[in-house]
């Protein structure tokens, strides 16, 4: 999901650089079995490409960028405080 729709897919919004923004996902349930001892990855990055497309990090129509458009971004993860990032997983018995 790109941060343009963490509120709304009807009206995207920009983020605004160097604000902490909450973005709350809920990944569709895929019925995952992890053993005991396996351990998941999480990727935060602001590009699929070339899986799916490239992403400007620009708040412009994809469609329509431009090479000026392009630029370089840089996402954080916080580890601690009010802010800290989490990441929540539902366990079943």
């Amino acid at each position: 999901m790109r941060a343009r729709f963490r509120d709304s897919f009807e009206k995207p919004e920009a983020s605004e650089p160097g604000r902490i923004t909450k973005i709350a996902f809920t990944m569709p349930d895929v019925y995952h079995t992890f053993r005991r001892g396996h351990r998941i990855v999480v990727h935060v990055q602001s590009s699929w490409f070339p899986l799916v497309d490239r992403n400007p990090q620009k708040f412009v129509d994809i469609d329509k960028a431009t090479a000026a458009d392009f630029q370089k971004a840089t996402q954080r993860v916080y580890r601690s405080g009010e802010n800290r990032s989490a990441i929540r997983v539902r366990v079943s018995p």
